[in-house]
């Protein structure tokens, strides 16, 4: 696969606040310099940003020039208000979605009309055709819910199978997890782009807790680099980086196909593992 072929793509989630946006506006203008093929933007817990994600998305191709992709999320939605959604995307010409089942938010006893993404993969399909380019979710360490391996992947060949158009995993940082879960995936006819997720290490109280919360791996002897600087950002940031870098230089020169950052809504970090990598731009790669 040439470096031209390769999906590069950056995550952002809704900014609350005035200087949210602005710092958002920012980040977006860094990396869009690097000419990825999409941005996507988060959708809350149970829908709880659908109008700040609505008006990011549309903001950010509409200034960025960069095909931009919502997430759309299963729980608390109904075929009402996601075909409202997919019809405003369509009529502001964003044909990109991340098609996914979402968290319940703590408290919340309804799901929404849709228990699986598969359903709104289908659903998706049902009513535009093959106008939007669907991502769905993948998981090499396994959905925290997932009662077993191999039910974990009868589930994501469901979303294929429904009509996904590729893959985006959830962060990881143990390489020979993507790449089992590739040779799974293969051995029962996947074949769309599954592109590892990328979390960047900056903040290792917080890192913690978002894998603790998703189900991803710290390695032991990542976890305890981190934990043996304790306050000491600066150095947590720069094994971070070296760590994340040399990931996803094994990813790429295995054949991934491309990579797709969790940016937090920071330039920063994803720039420095770009640079690092020497990716450069479409135009001189």
């Amino acid at each position: 696969m040439t470096q031209q072929e390769r999906v590069y793509s950056f995550e952002f989630f809704p900014p609350k606040t005035q200087d949210g946006i602005s710092k958002l506006a920012a980040t977006s203008r860094a990396l869009a310099d690097l000419e990825p093929r999409f941005f996507s933007v988060t959708f809350g817990a149970g829908g709880s940003t659908r109008d700040r994600t609505v008006s990011t998305v549309i903001d950010l191709q509409e200034n960025s020039g960069i095909v931009t992709a919502p997430h759309l999320s299963c729980i608390c939605s109904t075929r009402e208000n996601i075909r409202e959604m997919l019809n405003s995307y369509r009529d502001k010409n964003i044909n990109h979605i991340v098609a996914l089942r979402g968290d319940m938010p703590s408290g919340m006893g309804e799901a929404g009309e849709f228990r699986y993404a598969s359903e709104l993969v289908t659903f998706i399909r049902e009513e535009t055709g093959e106008y939007f380019h669907i991502e769905v979710a993948a998981y090499p360490e396994y959905h925290p819910q997932a009662t077993s391996p191999d039910r974990d992947l009868e589930n994501f060949k469901r979303k294929v199978d429904a009509g996904a158009s590729s893959a985006i995993t959830q962060y990881f940082y143990n390489p020979d997890a993507y790449f089992c879960f590739i040779e799974r995936c293969t051995r029962i006819n996947i074949d769309i782009d599954i592109v590892p997720g990328i979390m960047p290490i900056t903040n290792y109280h917080q890192l913690a807790r978002f894998s603790d919360a998703c189900g991803a791996e710290i390695p032991r002897w990542i976890r305890k680099r981190l934990q043996s600087y304790g306050e000491d950002l600066e150095s947590i940031r720069a094994f971070g980086e070296e760590v994340v870098t040399s990931l996803c230089a094994q990813l790429l020169e295995k054949g991934a196909p491309g990579l797709h950052f969790y940016t937090l809504n920071r330039a920063g970090p994803a720039l420095s593992i770009w640079n690092n990598l020497g990716l450069g731009t479409s135009r001189n790669s």
